[in-house]
């Protein structure tokens, strides 16, 4: 029988929730910060497949959750595309060319950066058990698109929103071209074990209502439409952070499987206004998990019971803090299996 996690993304309303974290697989870990001391740098990390895996499992052994997150980047995809992608001290991604400079096609797309990642799967896969299930993943193009436009991460998406408005058709090319690249990636990584897929949207937010249905619904619509025909027993989770009051459409119009709420969505809102059925995953704030004590308990009862009537796969509602004390994470998860709905 499959387990508790993809049942409930499959839609079923179980008593047991479900729990994995997004960034379970990284540095609040100390066996994790080890590891990467003796590996030296991330890139380096995410290419050593057996430390990859090594890192994926690591949560697993420690905490048991139900899903297992690939470790690895959403920058993957603009580095298979033909960027080069590199990881400074202090600084974080940087891509070069950057597309405000470059045209797409002076890109020598590299394929073969991929195949890696689907090795990593396949490890992973053969060492979980039934009862876990292996999550893949990819950023959602808009997301994407500001790091190859920009060539690093910024506060307010500047130059891909201003390319976007200024050259449409030069902006469409080149989530075309993330959007081509996305669908044989996560399909690469469900052939190698994959169970669910995750999009990353995490800049979704930063987008006016008419930017948001061309930039991230419909990219998204079509990365679902192209993975369902090919693996339609294989849930896909979408998670457009900031997207607050566009959630139902962004649900309705994708097709997603299930949606990841960030932690500014209210559950009872969530619960009453998204499409009946829906599997959800979320919401707690990761800043309370890092803060813990009994407000942790109250909040984490709070999103449990809102989401009560529909299947729900408890989360944080964006990514682990790398100074959570992992005492924190063992609270939570004491919370989430002793609930009753």
């Amino acid at each position: 029988m499959p387990g508790l996690l993809l049942r409930t993304l499959r839609g079923e309303n179980l008593p047991t929730r479900p729990i994995w974290l997004m960034r379970q697989a990284g540095r609040y870990l100390p066996e994790y910060r080890a590891l990467r001391e003796r590996k030296g740098g991330f890139l380096a990390l995410v290419y050593d497949t057996d430390a990859a895996a090594e890192v994926t499992l690591q949560p697993i052994r420690r905490f048991g959750f139900d899903g297992a997150i690939l470790f690895s980047d959403i920058l993957i995809v603009p580095y298979a595309m033909g960027q080069e992608l590199e990881f400074l001290a202090g600084e974080g991604p940087h891509l070069s060319p950057r597309l405000i400079d470059a045209a797409l096609d002076t890109l020598n797309a590299v394929p073969a950066r991929l195949l890696p990642i689907y090795e990593t799967v396949a490890k992973v896969r053969a060492s979980l058990g039934a009862e876990r299930t292996l999550l893949g993943f990819a950023g959602s193009p808009w997301t994407v698109a500001t790091y190859m436009v920009a060539g690093e991460g910024s506060r307010d998406q500047h130059d891909a929103r201003a390319l976007a408005y200024r050259d449409r058709d030069a902006f469409q090319a080149i989530i075309d071209a993330i959007t081509e690249t996305t669908v044989t990636y996560l399909a690469g990584q469900i052939s190698a074990g994959a169970e669910a897929v995750q999009l990353f949207d995490s800049w979704a937010g930063s987008l006016a209502p008419a930017e948001f249905e061309r930039w991230v619904i419909a990219p998204n619509a079509a990365i679902v439409a192209a993975l369902k025909a090919r693996f339609p027993e294989v849930p896909v989770i979408g998670f457009p952070k900031g997207a607050g009051e566009k959630l139902p459409a962004y649900a309705r119009e994708t097709k997603v499987d299930a949606l990841g709420l960030d932690e500014t969505i209210d559950p009872v809102w969530a619960a009453k206004s998204l499409p009946e059925g829906l599997p959800v995953q979320g919401n707690l704030d990761p800043l309370l998990l890092l803060a813990g004590g009994a407000e942790l308990d109250t909040r984490t009862h709070a999103v449990l019971d809102a989401l009560a009537q529909r299947p729900h796969v408890f989360n944080l509602g964006h990514g682990i803090g790398k100074e959570t004390p992992a005492a924190h994470v063992e609270r939570l998860l004491s919370v989430v299996r002793t609930w009753q709905g």
